[in-house]
């Protein structure tokens, strides 16, 4: 039952409409052991000595060619689509309720999930492929605006379900049997993710996001299809390597993490909220929840009450009971985490994605307003979180459940006086 529940929420994720479903140690060599030779001791500490420099100024060479990041901020964002982002007025209008909110961030449609990139970027695969669309025409007016109101830019980057780059390189697809390119139900393509040609490609417009101006790059899709007919695509060897979903899904967030950490960039990737505890979920869509956050800035399950299916966590309908939902996902969280931890010794980041929609698809729902909004950032603190972000595709928000800067801060000092709640909840549904 719990198998056939799981397959259900992938279902339900994509049926909904609403989207989504280390750094290394520095290199370093030990110098020569000094060898206490009568005649020669002296010498062979030169050498030594000569060697260890050696070693001190190549680290430092490594360290100095990192670019510089900005401090790190606690986010709490809201989802813009380059439509929006692009459209003054509107834009305007969200960004004068952020200034009279805790709102910080705002995570922006960089690569859409139409494969398309909203803004003018001059890189070699953008142009080879024409994948520019200009939803946003004045990329630099619109970064120069969010600077000026002390707004972090969090660029998203769709990354496997590209239905664009197939149609341009057919070799990158997602293939059948036949040779010809796998769709999903809606007939878009997706990308092949064991070919290290799209990660070059993912990396570069992360690259570009970040000269435009972002101060982050988020990863969405990165994960495979789930879909009917997947189970008919076929996968080249000598790209697979016997590597699985989850293998390749981690090597390439290992591989993007340290190439734009590189540039000074700090990237996020978004996962389902069904992977967190592992299992077939995971094996399916190639997430492997403990892992991936070992290479990233900040991991972001998407724990929409919604994306639970009845039953879960012991609740009888999720979506009617928003803040006891998400306490208990990122309690799930927390037990997941359990063991890992990143090569550079900081800590783990979990930035959840909260539900600001109403999932009126379901049979069991409740219209989501002011205080469903706050349930839910109530109980990321709760579960000992710090940091959100709200999901609207439509980028309607409901502003009245949000706190005033001052608000939050007075919120986030009592947070700090007395530890979050410790709630416990039943496991999920047999």
């Amino acid at each position: 039952m719990k198998t056939k529940l799981s397959l259900f929420l992938v279902c339900i994720v994509l049926a909904s409409g609403c989207k989504r479903y280390e750094r290394i140690h520095e290199p370093t060599t030990p110098p020569a052991p000094v060898v206490v030779v009568r005649d020669r001791e002296e010498s062979e500490a030169e050498e030594t000595q000569e060697e260890t420099s050696e070693v001190e100024i190549f680290v430092t060479t490594q360290q100095e060619s990192r670019k510089k990041r900005n401090a790190p901020i606690k986010v709490k964002g809201v989802y813009i689509s380059a439509y929006v982002a692009g459209t003054q007025g509107m834009m305007d209008d969200i960004i004068r309720h952020i200034d009279e909110t805790e709102i910080n961030a705002v995570v922006i449609d960089v690569k859409d999930d139409n494969g398309r990139i909203t803004f003018a970027m001059d890189t070699p695969m953008v142009n080879e492929i024409g994948a520019v669309k200009k939803f946003i025409p004045d990329i630099e007016g619109l970064m120069k605006k969010l600077k000026e109101h002390n707004i972090y830019t969090i660029a998203r980057v769709v990354a496997f379900r590209d239905p664009y780059l197939p149609e341009q390189r057919p070799e990158l697809a997602l293939k059948l049997p036949d040779g010809s390119i796998y769709r999903d139900n809606k007939g878009l393509a997706w990308v092949n993710p064991y070919k290290q040609e799209i990660w070059d490609y993912l990396v570069e417009v992360g690259i570009g996001a970040h000269k435009a101006g972002f101060d982050e790059v988020q990863f969405d899709y990165i994960r495979f299809s789930t879909e009917k007919g997947v189970g008919n695509v076929v996968y080249d060897e000598a790209d697979t390597k016997g590597r699985s979903r989850t293998d390749i899904i981690t090597e390439f967030i290992d591989y993007a993490y340290k190439k734009l950490d590189e540039e000074g960039i700090y990237v996020a990737a978004d996962v389902f909220g069904a992977i967190i505890g592992g299992g077939v979920d995971s094996d399916t869509v190639g997430q492997r929840y403990g892992d991936m956050a070992e290479h990233l800035d900040y991991i972001c399950p998407m724990i929409y009450p919604s994306h639970y299916g009845d039953g879960y966590f012991g609740i009888d309908h999720p979506d009617t009971e928003p803040y006891r939902t998400i306490l208990a996902a990122l309690q799930g969280s927390k037990e997941a985490l359990g063991g890992h931890e990143k090569a550079d010794g900081q800590q783990i980041v979990v930035r959840p994605w909260l539900q600001d929609f109403t999932a009126s698809y379901l049979s069991h729902h409740i219209e989501y307003g002011d205080e469903q909004v706050r349930e839910q950032i109530q109980a990321v603190y709760d579960a000992g979180y710090e940091e959100w972000i709200l999901w609207s595709a439509a980028c309607r928000y409901h502003w009245g459940g949000l706190k005033t800067a001052e608000e939050e801060a007075a919120i986030r000092e009592s947070r700090m006086m007395s530890p979050p709640r410790s709630e416990t909840f039943p496991d999920k549904a047999a």
